[in-house]
């Protein structure tokens, strides 16, 4: 009979990342708009230039920059009570339920997984403070970790506008490229800024996510 014995390997955050960052992650976030779906529906978004216009404001005034901000301070976490404290701030600077709503969900369903599989000490926490504290307890570089997270984040919202608007998947995924360059931008200067530097300044998509709930035909949850 012929037996094996398991490795312990060092841990390689390019595949780490690769797998969390996956739409195979079992977090649902194919459910999730982000309230582009009620942007998209009263014709705010009906070209590729227009969804790439909301997304590259959301990144740089809005939800990607705050998020960027909270998975580098969660990554500076020292201990579970600091983490906890920092998940608090950032629940109380969410812009409406329904954007709540969306990282409870999405930052529980990472952690759940991510301790099954790592066995961390990671609480239920909101979606970036939950990536940041792990990366920080796998000792992942925290600029590649938060440079990917809001790759991901952008590339689901484009899932989501190739399918409602619809588009091509050829100019979805341009877009996505065009993005993409600026997720090491808006890392760099949320590193910079600390927590100092939060705000948000995306009124439209702000109000697209609390009128979401009143759509009376909805495919997604937010």
């Amino acid at each position: 009979m012929i037996t094996t014995t398991a490795m312990t390997m060092p841990t390689d955050p390019i595949l780490v990342l690769s797998q969390w960052f996956s739409p195979a992650y079992p977090l649902g976030s194919f459910a999730y708009s982000h309230g582009l779906e009620l942007a998209i529906q009263e014709g705010s978004i009906s070209t590729a230039a227009q969804l790439e216009l909301w997304l590259d404001d959301l990144l740089h005034h809005g939800t990607g920059h705050t998020d960027a901000i909270f998975l580098q301070a969660a990554y500076a976490c020292d201990d579970i009570a600091g983490v906890e404290m920092l998940d608090a701030h950032a629940r109380a600077f969410s812009p409406s339920a329904e954007r709540l709503f969306e990282s409870v969900q999405q930052g529980g369903a990472f952690a759940r997984t991510t301790r099954d599989i790592w066995g961390l000490e990671l609480p239920d926490l909101l979606h970036p403070v939950a990536v940041g504290y792990a990366a920080r307890q796998l000792d992942l570089p925290v600029t590649m970790t938060a440079t990917l997270y809001l790759q991901a984040f952008v590339a689901n919202l484009v899932s989501c506008a190739v399918r409602l608007v619809p588009l091509g998947q050829t100019d979805g995924q341009a877009v996505l490229r065009r993005l993409s360059l600026l997720c090491p931008q808006i890392t760099a200067q949320a590193a910079r800024e600390g927590l100092d530097g939060l705000m948000s300044a995306t009124f439209a998509f702000d109000i697209a996510a609390m009128r979401h709930e009143t759509l009376n035909h909805r495919i997604f949850r937010t």
